[in-house]
């Protein structure tokens, strides 16, 4: 199990950088620029940095647009 959340906190870390880099765009676009082919993983680092409160989603009609939250935010 604890390799399970090594992974998850590790692609969670990926996201988080690439976001940086990118600003705002969608979960496929992101995981394919993570590229991260394990869907269930790639979710899982969205709930972790989502929980976090690190990102924000927004919700187009079935698309979803991710972005970080700012830092003022906190």
């Amino acid at each position: 199990m604890q390799d399970e959340y090594y992974l998850i906190g590790e692609t969670a870390g990926k996201i988080y950088k690439a976001l940086l880099a990118s600003g705002e765009t969608t979960s496929a676009k992101l995981q394919k620029a993570v590229g991260m082919k394990d869907t269930a993983l790639f979710n899982q680092a969205l709930g972790w940095l989502a929980r976090e409160d690190k990102i924000s989603m927004k919700w187009t009609g079935r698309t979803v647009k991710l972005s970080l939250l700012s830092q003022d935010s906190y």
